[in-house]
């Protein structure tokens, strides 16, 4: 029995000796036939893709995320405040209030002064509360002023046109040395002081047009450009000999008015004579000229404008000899 036993033992070893090697060789063995049988049951001749057979052939449900990517970035809040800082020494205690910053009035650069003191004026406040006062000049148009108003005593400019003034009086002006431009133009003045220009040393324009006048007032000699087009001014309204004396007067513009007359005699200064659509019907061998002086010569008045007048020019030819140009006007 024992001797039955013991080799019953030796042939299960050499059994399980000899077998090892089998099962490798036959997984060697069978591993490609597997995969031949695998492929070999792919049908690629039916692998034809269409728009009916593309759901058929690729199951798109069957495409699932491998990797959850989510754990790789970082989770960020939107619309929180900005992290709080790490040191609790920086931050408020509750219930506490933080002082607000006091806010500097901001600095504002201007080109406008305000008026300085004027009189008539509370501080010269009142100058300037109509009218726009830019350093020296003072703008007042279209402001429905009935009057000169009130103005600093270093007035340079005054615009106060498109207004409903209807005088002129002696003290408008008064004190207003610096006073080089007046300018009144479409107002509704009939009437102006003898003395509200004369007494002004620096006026240089005095511009008046589209008024109502029928006189002009006296001129300081420092006037180089009258302008009175537009009103209704006779002869009778122009003082005798009222520009002889104005020996700086260049411009001297009365068009659209009553003028009987060339206002002669004119000063050598003239340079343009504007005096159309007037009445004038006649002239005198000395308005322009001297008669007594052939030798003389006014190079500088080059501007006449006599057209629109009942005046025919060519009945006045010993006139023009001394001027550089003919007026404008008829001939015929």
């Amino acid at each position: 029995m024992q001797t039955l036993a013991w080799v019953g033992i030796v042939s299960l070893c050499l059994g399980a000796t000899w077998a090892v090697p089998a099962k490798k060789e036959r997984k060697k063995v069978e591993k490609p036939k597997l995969d031949l049988v695998l492929y070999g049951n792919l049908d690629l001749d039916n692998y034809d893709v269409t728009l009916d057979s593309y759901g058929d052939i690729t199951d798109l449900n069957n495409y699932e995320e491998l990797y959850d990517y989510g754990d790789l970035v970082p989770k960020i809040e939107v619309g929180t405040l900005a992290p709080r800082p790490k040191d609790h020494r920086t931050l408020p205690e509750l219930g506490s209030t933080v002082p607000t910053p006091k806010l500097q009035p901001p600095v504002i650069t201007s080109p406008i002064r305000p008026a300085p003191p004027g009189p008539g004026t509370a501080q010269g406040l009142l100058s300037c509360s109509r009218c726009l006062c830019i350093r020296t000049s003072v703008y007042c148009d279209d402001t429905d002023l009935e009057h000169i108003p009130s103005l600093p005593p270093d007035t340079t400019y005054l615009y106060a046109r498109f207004n409903r003034i209807s005088a002129i009086w002696a003290g408008d002006f008064m004190g207003l040395k610096k006073l080089k431009r007046i300018d009144l133009t479409s107002n509704s003045i009939s009437w102006a002081d003898v003395d509200a220009f004369r007494l002004l040393p620096s006026l240089q324009e005095l511009i008046l047009p589209e008024n109502r006048l029928t006189a002009l007032p006296e001129l300081p000699r420092s006037i180089i450009r009258l302008d009175a087009r537009l009103n209704r001014i006779p002869s009778a309204g122009l003082r005798p000999e009222a520009f002889q004396d104005l020996t700086q007067l260049q411009f001297l513009h009365l068009s659209d008015n009553k003028l009987d007359y060339i206002p002669a005699p004119l000063p050598e200064s003239l340079r343009s004579l504007h005096l159309q659509n007037n009445n004038i019907q006649t002239m005198h061998e000395d308005t322009f000229c001297n008669s007594q002086d052939q030798s003389h010569i006014r190079r500088a008045l080059e501007d006449i404008r006599l057209d629109g007048n009942p005046i025919n020019l060519s009945l006045f030819p010993s006139a023009y000899f001394c001027l550089p140009r003919l007026p404008t006007g008829r001939f015929f």
